[in-house]
């Protein structure tokens, strides 16, 4: 039994994710569904998946045409302030986490190595299916496959450590060796390999290949900055997501050891979050309204980060992949000029794109997560007093599918983890810090 937890973490405003309307005459009209993207999963798969010195003249054009082109895109006029010049990263986007607008977009489609960022794309695809409270004690073979030089948590063989002990390892210290274990768990390396990149083409993150599960180099392991960006946005879609990547520091289980009494005891010791914009650093702030999401560091992919940031009512995505300045904390500091920029062109720039709804968005939740997000919940098509409810999902919404039910003469729209806003698939309140 590991020892008990203490996290701290950005505090993240909580909303029902369930809709009540008292109209009973007739159901609400939903918006058609939005334009197919024109990139299919047979053409991505068609693609290199090696990373290229230069980005290419055609990438893909999902979520739009311009993002498909190469070069910074952004549509500048009358009042939209000027994007910061001393921007060095090969790829970068600037994204509208609710509405899935792009405000702005440089190379956004280019493939290249994702470094420990793509653990986001590891956490959407597991965190469901193990509960927290789960135990797993480690054997030599789970960890036999860590890369060397990886980044870990500190976990050691023949310890016993909950699944809530891992994911913190994942989120904080982007620990390789908390991620190999958590795939052991789940059939081994191979097998979640396949489940990721069987997620991403879900997602319709079209530019992604995953080779190893922790995002560690490997040939042809590859993503984009606007798959980045999908998986961060489909994260954050559950709540145990939100709470691991926002947390700051917390207690991890140490190794089990005598004490002068000959007696066995296991203590534990402080982890923090390696993401500068959360936990702050000597040339960087903690960013005003950050909440999550993970960053990465390989000698391939150079630094990546991915952050979502709430301020003034909006939340805003952030990506950005592989400065060429090779200043301390640079990916850092590049992130946040472009969160200054986008509060300050939100509503008034008119996107280059849009952030692409899953293919399954119109179907119910990821099997074992409820409405929530967590593993092992509740239905979201049971009623408030624990009776199941009648339910069909209205398809072609472009967005989360909408359970309609009539609970008590109540026409309830229960919503299957989003709400349906602009066609799109939005990010719910559940991400808004309190002030």
């Amino acid at each position: 039994m590991s020892a008990p937890q203490k996290t701290a973490r950005r505090s993240l405003l909580v909303t029902s994710a369930a809709l009540t309307s008292f109209a009973l005459a007739a159901a609400p009209a939903f918006a058609a569904p939005g334009p197919t993207p024109s990139s299919s999963a047979s053409s991505s798969a068609s693609a290199s998946t090696s990373p290229s010195a230069t980005p290419p003249a055609n990438m893909s054009t999902v979520g739009g045409a311009r993002l498909g082109q190469a070069g910074t895109q952004v549509n500048l006029a009358s009042g939209v302030p000027v994007l910061p010049k001393d921007i060095s990263a090969r790829s970068w986007i600037v994204a509208d986490a609710e509405s899935g607008e792009v405000l702005a977009a440089h190379n956004a489609h280019w493939r290249l190595a994702p470094a420990s960022t793509l653990k986001m794309l590891f956490a959407d695809t597991l965190l469901p299916k193990f509960p927290g409270t789960t135990e797993h004690k480690v054997v030599p073979s789970d960890l036999a496959d860590v890369g060397a030089g990886s980044s870990m948590v500190g976990i050691k063989e023949d310890e016993t450590y909950t699944v809530h002990d891992l994911w913190l390892g994942v989120f904080l210290r982007s620990g390789n060796d908390a991620v190999h274990v958590l795939s052991a768990m789940n059939g081994g390396v191979k097998n979640t390999v396949a489940e990721m990149n069987e997620h991403a083409e879900e997602l319709q993150a079209l530019d992604t290949n995953v080779v190893s599960p922790d995002g560690y180099d490997a040939p042809r392991q590859v993503s984009s900055a606007y798959d980045l960006t999908l998986f961060a946005r489909s994260g954050l879609q559950k709540k145990d997501f939100r709470e691991y990547s926002s947390t700051v520091t917390a207690k991890f289980p140490g190794e089990t050891k005598k004490n002068k009494k000959g007696k066995k005891v296991r203590g534990s010791f402080e982890i923090q979050n390696t993401n500068r914009l959360l936990s702050g650093d000597s040339d960087v702030d903690v960013y005003p309204g950050i909440a999550g999401v993970k960053n990465g560091n390989t000698t391939n992919a150079g630094a990546t980060f991915t952050g979502v940031v709430e301020q003034g009512g909006k939340v805003l995505l952030v990506t950005v992949m592989n400065p060429e300045k090779d200043d301390h904390n640079e990916v850092y500091k590049e992130t946040a000029k472009l969160f200054d920029w986008g509060f300050k062109a939100a509503g008034k720039v008119e996107p280059v794109g849009e952030l692409v709804a899953p293919k399954g968005a119109e179907a119910s939740a990821q099997p074992g997560a409820n409405d929530n997000g967590q593993a092992g919940g509740a239905s979201a098509s049971a009623s408030a007093s624990g009776k199941p409810v009648a339910a069909a999902v209205e398809k072609g919404s472009g967005g989360i599918g909408i359970a309609l039910a009539i609970t008590g003469g109540v026409l309830v729209l229960l919503a299957a983890g989003a709400f349906l806003v602009n066609r799109r698939w939005p990010l719910p309140d559940l991400v808004r810090r309190r002030h």
